[in-house]
């Protein structure tokens, strides 16, 4: 089948300004700023190739795509309906993406025998051994960790190219954590902290390292989010420069 779910059950979102409209289950797992964050950071260039691990409904890979025109992407995704999700996602938005089904533990035969320059995944957050699982089954595979952050991170850098990139949003607490993970099997690690508000601790971070990196580790100063010191209220209020990313389709390039 096209997709798993009747039209009913879905609502069509737009991204980066309506240059893009995805379908997602309006119950279970659905995408925000997140992966649109994570797409931005990937420094891709017409002709790269990437690898979503755990790509939904295609949210991030479609970005990075969209944002770089020429650029070859695949996505890996466990659920059927997510998966199907991104290739009616791609084809309604006339953006090509390749969609595998698989579990990232059991690397399918397809992505085992090639390798990506960039490799990008927004891992679950929360450790269900220490918080409480959700019922809907989509929402739960996206947010409560099945497979073992470290397993995210070993797949992501054998499926990276020499001299790739992987990179990862995930929960600021579990930063030392996944840097641990990391400095076994990349180099050149960076982490940029995306900041709610200035004056406010980092939640989310994004981490980069390189396939056989060899540059010393950087933390870079933070990417302030929102404008002033509290939420003023029912609606967004986005910086102008995370407007352009979230809006426009513009890049967030980690710092040289």
């Amino acid at each position: 089948m096209a997709d798993h779910w009747p039209d009913a059950a879905l609502s069509r979102d737009k991204f980066l300004g309506g240059q893009l409209r995805l379908w997602q289950p309006k119950q279970g797992y659905r995408a925000g700023v997140d992966p649109v964050l994570l797409a931005a950071c990937i420094p891709a260039r017409e002709g790269d190739s990437l690898l979503d691990l755990g790509c939904g409904a295609g949210v991030a890979a479609l970005c990075v795509a969209q944002r770089v025109p020429g650029v070859q992407a695949a996505g890996l995704e466990v659920q059927p309906e997510y998966a199907a999700l991104a290739r009616r996602n791609a084809a309604e938005n006339g953006v090509s993406l390749e969609v595998v089904e698989g579990n990232l533990a059991q690397m399918p035969e397809t992505l085992k025998q090639r390798q990506f320059t960039h490799v990008l995944a927004n891992p679950p957050y929360f450790d269900r051994n220490a918080s409480t699982k959700v019922a809907d089954k989509g929402r739960e595979a996206g947010r409560g960790e099945a497979t073992p952050l470290e397993a995210w991170i070993e797949a992501a850098a054998k499926r990276c190219a020499p001299k790739g990139t992987v990179t990862l949003i995930q929960r600021a607490e579990r930063l030392p954590e996944m840097l641990g993970h990391a400095a076994k099997r990349l180099g050149s690690l960076e982490v940029l902290p995306l900041i709610p508000r200035k004056g406010r601790a980092a939640r989310l971070v994004l981490l980069r390292g390189r396939k056989g990196g060899r540059a010393s580790f950087r933390l870079h100063d933070g990417w302030i989010l929102h404008e002033g010191g509290s939420h003023p209220g029912d609606r967004e209020n986005y910086n102008a420069a995370t407007t352009c990313i979230l809006r426009l389709g513009a890049p967030l390039p980690f710092p040289e």
